[in-house]
């Protein structure tokens, strides 16, 4: 048939939570590199103003609302299409 739309099969929940997961791991590992490199620069830049601050808590919010999409925490919401 042509112009049908393929669907890939449902992979299944545990390989979405691995997915979410393994995502997760990669979003967390460039957290923590960069924040030792802004760390270190502010460091050795202006240590008297500790502006690695700002960064540090704005992207860990975000890295929070991804951990807590891992855990499934927004499932409750409805139904993914």
């Amino acid at each position: 048939m042509k112009g049908a739309a393929v669907t890939e099969p449902d992979p299944g929940p545990e390989a979405r939570y691995r997915r979410r997961l393994r995502g997760f791991g990669y979003h967390l590992a460039g957290y923590f590199a960069l924040m030792i490199v802004l760390v270190a620069a502010n460091r050795l830049l202006t240590p008297e103003t500790p502006w690695f601050v700002w960064p540090m808590v704005g992207w860990g919010s975000i890295l929070a609302i991804h951990a807590a999409w891992v855990m499934g925490l927004f499932d409750i919401l409805g139904p993914r299409k």
